[in-house]
């Protein structure tokens, strides 16, 4: 959880610079590409990972050292085979994909640097399962501050030159090819090079052993590499589908947030003149929401997931071994306490940041007012969807602990129908616009959540009080929004970074006090930590 709280500050490090590089129009371009690597992410960080780390976990739980070890080398077959084809296929409709897909041809440059990132991105996923399956997250936590830094630093340094080196650049380009179009391809080049860095990590990791003992080699039964394979398809294929279901909600924006702009431009252009001025009636107007919603919102949007993500992460193996001792009350407890400690985090920084979304934006991405406006606007619309997107996927990751992977999917394709339709029938309309797309994707995590808090009550018999455990913690965070909005409001002459600073420090002692009051802080932090069996 530290590591990935690291990692989303450095990400922030590297989106917000970039933004302020290259503005609206130019990461509505590295957003067309990014949005195709966040499947591709989920894919080998969620699902792929999550295959081995299930496996090896079983076979963990009972002695069958020589089998997880095989594990590992049939995987890493497995999935290199997988990464090389779907690097090929990127490479080959990166083009297409660009022009119909994301509706601009510009950003075909950035969907190209994007491709070797999923054979990278696989093989580190084996190595970040293994050792998940041992409940060892430490390999995993380091590589994502390393794939984090190497991310800035190198996204950062190509785009930076590329902008200040405009024609011994556009030299090697076609004719007419714009400059930002190819430095937004130099920023997810450094992307792809991150994923680079952190395989590098594991391969230096894993000179010094894995833990295992060679007196523990001995005996045991072992499996053929043709069955370990079926049973690691067999679990990566739900869970697989399931990840890259989460993602199918940045797809649908990358694909109807431009369309549908695009369609509200041509159809009510005095309505949308009169909502966001002149601007609308240029041609790159599309792109550039586009950037705002993707390249600032929803990047505030996701600090919070990323974090909360890791009590999945770290619940699987722990879901994997109690299910396999049959250990149901074992498993009810393990979903109030991910649920919980998802909760302390996700609440008050939900309420947080609906009230503070406008100053919040302006310190991230100052001298950019028209963005900061969209961006805002959009982030309060996505705020509720964050909130619910936190407590489902820890409960997703139980579920597929316990056998049920194919669940997840079934659940998450009911919202993503949500967020489709949201989209097509929101965005268009002029008064909604862009708040259009937050208000679908919140919609879509608030039914997930119920769907699946309903799955896992039926898969282990019993209601699970999960309302209960987060009263107090929704109280908190209540009673820490109001200190934000009163402090915001009596520092509303000062700076806006002063404004921000003195109201988030307020919110943040009243929240801690109301749950020290209650005497709640402490049990919550033993829950958090009581995972393991």
């Amino acid at each position: 959880m530290v590591s990935a709280a690291a990692a989303k500050v450095l990400g922030a490090l590297f989106k917000i610079p970039l933004t302020n590089l290259l503005g609206g129009i130019g990461m509505g371009y590295f957003s067309c590409a990014y949005g195709l690597f966040l499947p591709i992410y989920a894919l080998s960080v969620t699902g792929l990972s999550a295959a081995v780390a299930k496996t090896v976990a079983q076979d963990a739980a009972r002695g069958c050292w020589r089998n997880v070890r095989r594990i590992r080398r049939t995987a890493r077959l497995l999935f290199a085979g997988l990464g090389m084809l779907l690097t090929l296929v990127i490479w080959l409709t990166a083009r297409p994909f660009a022009i119909y897909a994301a509706g601009d041809a510009n950003a075909y440059y950035a969907v190209l640097m994007i491709a070797p990132s999923a054979l990278l991105g696989c093989m580190s996923a084996v190595e970040r399962g293994y050792y998940e399956g041992f409940q060892n997250m430490y390999p995993t936590a380091v590589s994502q501050a390393v794939e984090a830094a190497a991310k800035v630093a190198a996204g950062l340094a190509l785009s930076g030159w590329v902008m200040s080196h405009e024609e011994q650049v556009l030299f090697y380009f076609p004719s007419g090819t714009p400059l930002l179009s190819v430095a937004a391809a130099a920023a997810v080049l450094g992307v792809t090079l991150s994923s680079g860095a952190g395989l590098l990590y594991f391969g230096a990791r894993n000179l010094f052993g894995d833990g295992i003992r060679k007196r523990e080699l001995c005996g045991g039964e072992i499996a053929s590499h043709r069955s370990i394979a079926g049973e690691l398809l067999r679990v990566m294929i739900p869970v697989a589908l399931g990840s890259i279901a989460t993602t199918l909600t940045s797809i649908i924006d990358l694909c109807t947030v431009i369309r549908c702009f695009g369609y509200a431009r041509t159809h009510y252009p005095d309505a949308m003149a009169e909502r966001f001025g002149s601007m609308a009636g240029d041609d790159s107007f599309p792109a550039f929401v586009y950037g705002a919603f993707t390249g600032m919102a929803l990047t505030v949007f996701n600090l919070v997931p990323s974090v909360t993500n890791m009590f999945g992460r770290s619940a699987l193996p722990c879901a994997a071994r109690a299910h396999a001792k049959g250990k149901t009350e074992v498993l009810r407890e393990q979903v109030r306490s991910v649920t919980l400690a998802a909760g302390l985090l996700a609440i008050p920084s939900g309420i947080g940041l609906f009230l503070l979304a406008e100053p919040v934006m302006q310190v991230l991405y100052s001298g950019h007012t028209e963005e900061t406006r969209i961006a805002a606007e959009a982030l309060r619309s996505l705020v509720p969807g964050m909130v619910f997107l936190c407590l489902t996927t820890p409960l997703f990751s139980i579920l597929q602990g316990i056998g049920r992977a194919d669940l997840p999917v079934k659940l998450m394709l009911w919202g993503v129908l949500v967020k489709l339709l949201g989209n097509l029938l929101l965005i268009p309309i002029p008064a909604v616009s862009v708040s259009g797309a937050g208000i679908s994707t919140s919609l879509c995590y608030i039914l997930m959540l119920f769907l699946a808090v309903r799955s896992l009550q039926k898969e282990l018999g019993g209601k699970l009080m999960l309302l209960r455990s987060l009263s107090p913690i929704l109280y908190a965070a209540c009673m820490s929004g109001a200190a934000a909005y009163l402090l915001a409001s009596l520092l509303r002459h000062q700076e806006t970074l002063l404004q921000l600073a003195g109201a988030v420090s307020g919110a943040v002692v009243m929240y801690f006090l109301v749950l020290w009051l209650m005497g709640h802080s402490r049990g919550s932090l033993r829950d958090m930590l009581s995972l393991r069996i």
